[in-house]
């Protein structure tokens, strides 16, 4: 079985160099790079499975790297920062990226956040093959909310019969809410089925994805029920 690829780019030598290694000792092929523009050459060249890019490199940022990507590919990407300032988590989430990691970080909780991102979409991880998708995925048929079409055996969404292009994460959010129409979601129980964390995580992934979903499929499409969380209009 092929090794799952991953696209590391971090300026710091000496995080950059450990990280590597440590990937590697957990069955990763690793390319590793100092910066923004030989990380976009490197994407190009390998088209790896997922991308790792630090926000604060040089040449080109990592929140304008995970958007050049994302103008390309729905690789998975998770962005990694020394603070968990909220500027630096939105932009990055905005751009596109599906998760993030704030630095330092421990070795094994970034194999888990890898390992549980590669899940989502269906990679291998670490030699390893990912787990089942998620359980409550909606199966059979055509799902129909005014102008909206969810085709969940093709994964397609069509909005007044046009295609919307949906991220795999955008995708797997749109099946959570359209598999419980009316039905108020939690952030946490989003980030359990969507993200498979099973632990805490930050709710903001969850605000900014929703953000992201809202702005493709209709503002007025899910409703923010204050306190509770989100659910999507029958």
């Amino acid at each position: 079985m092929a090794e799952t690829h991953v696209l590391f780019v971090e300026d710091d030598d000496v995080i950059r160099e450990a990280t590597q290694l440590a990937l590697e000792r957990d069955g990763f092929a690793v390319t590793a790079m100092p910066d923004g523009l030989s990380g976009l050459e490197a994407f190009r060249a390998d088209r790896p499975d997922i991308a790792l890019l630090d926000v604060m490199v040089p040449g080109l940022d990592g929140v304008s790297l995970c958007r050049r990507i994302r103008d390309e590919s729905t690789v998975p990407v998770i962005m990694l920062s020394a603070r968990a300032d909220s500027i630096d988590v939105v932009l990055g989430l905005e751009a596109g990226a599906d998760d993030y990691v704030t630095k330092p970080f421990d070795g094994a909780v970034l194999v888990a956040r890898i390992r549980a991102v590669l899940r989502r979409f269906g990679h291998a991880s670490g030699g390893q093959q990912g787990g089942a998708e998620a359980e409550s995925k909606p199966v059979g048929g055509v799902l129909v909310f005014g102008d909206l079409e969810v085709d969940t055996e093709g994964m397609e969404v069509r909005r007044g019969g046009v295609p919307v292009a949906l991220t795999p994460t955008e995708m797997r959010l749109l099946l959570e809410f359209s598999s419980a129409p009316g039905t108020v979601l939690s952030r946490d129980k989003l980030l359990e089925r969507v993200w498979d964390y099973g632990w805490g995580g930050d709710t903001r992934v969850v605000d900014v994805h929703v953000q992201r979903l809202r702005a493709k499929i209709g503002q007025d499409r899910i409703d923010t029920v204050r306190g509770f969380g989100y659910k999507l209009k029958p």
